[in-house]
């Protein structure tokens, strides 16, 4: 019969190592980051709302970005570093070469959204861009936010207002202008486009549901002329997700959290390991 073997003061330091290991392995993962900072970096869509021009590419820094754009369509918002850029627009199919049919450059501020149009009429050789400085924080309560651009080149000045009422959201905005973004209680509006001088209506926009915390752009675009005006309504920012419940136990972050499992396994392999080194040693003593 083999008697016990009472641990020896070898056998108990590593054992204590290795609990300590254990220990500094959850304090690395619970100090661990979420993530680097956006701050150095803004956020550009690009809406392509010049009626008679036609499909484009867009080059940001020689690199080309955006391929065959047509009207009225645009992109989701691309991450920019802060600082200048330098746009070039081409009818598509293009390389880049040669002459754009635009050309800016735009500077991007740190943790900022921007809106780019490319508006008027390349016929009348007044094709341009437009830049507006997006606010996509969450509007406050049951509300959500709009903001009306006129980008339409043929049609007057304009009031929106709901349907059947003289309720104005927005008042006199004319082209190449925008209305502010407005707080509206969440819900599905019916809308009338009205010319600012008359009163005449001459659009309107049915249905257009409006979600609570959700963040919109409304864009006039086409030809009030030929019967093609319309609203092309976009959306700035989702409401945000709804925040998980409150972690128990611990503070870690969520990436953290699926690998202490594994962490405190590896640890304890390791404190099993060090205390079947320390028998091993005992016995070949």
């Amino acid at each position: 019969m083999i008697a016990a073997r009472t641990p020896t003061t070898a056998t108990r330091l590593l054992l204590l190592a290795g609990a300590a290991l254990i220990a500094a392995l959850v304090a690395v993962l619970t100090l661990a980051p979420r993530g680097a900072s956006a701050a150095d970096s803004g956020r550009v869509r690009v809406m392509h709302a010049s009626p008679d021009t036609p499909a484009v590419d867009i080059f940001v820094d020689g690199a080309k970005a955006v391929t065959a754009l047509a009207f009225p369509n645009n992109t989701p918002y691309v991450t920019l570093p802060a600082g200048g850029h330098n746009v070039k627009v081409f009818v598509s199919p293009s390389n880049g070469t040669g002459s754009p049919a635009l050309e800016a450059n735009l500077e991007i501020g740190a943790g900022k959204d921007y809106t780019v149009l490319a508006v008027g009429e390349v016929g009348k050789g007044t094709l341009g861009l437009y830049v507006l400085e997006d606010d996509n924080s969450t509007p406050a309560g049951n509300n959500a936010h709009i903001r009306l651009i006129h980008a339409s080149p043929d049609a007057p000045p304009v009031n929106v207002a709901v349907a059947g009422t003289s309720t104005n959201v927005f008042t006199g905005v004319a082209y190449r202008n925008f209305g502010p973004y407005t707080p509206v209680p969440a819900g599905t509006y019916s809308l009338d486009v009205n010319v600012n001088a008359t009163g005449a209506t001459v659009l309107t926009i049915p249905g257009l549901k409006l979600d609570a915390k959700t963040v919109y752009t409304a864009v006039a675009v086409g030809l009030a002329g030929n019967g093609t005006l319309k609203v092309v309504p976009l959306v700035d920012a989702p409401a945000p997700a709804a925040p998980r419940a409150p972690a128990t136990g611990n503070t870690m972050t969520e990436g953290s959290a699926s690998m202490l499992p594994a962490m405190i396994v590896v640890g304890a392999v390791l404190v099993a390991s060090s205390a079947g080194l320390a028998f091993a040693a005992s016995r070949a003593r």
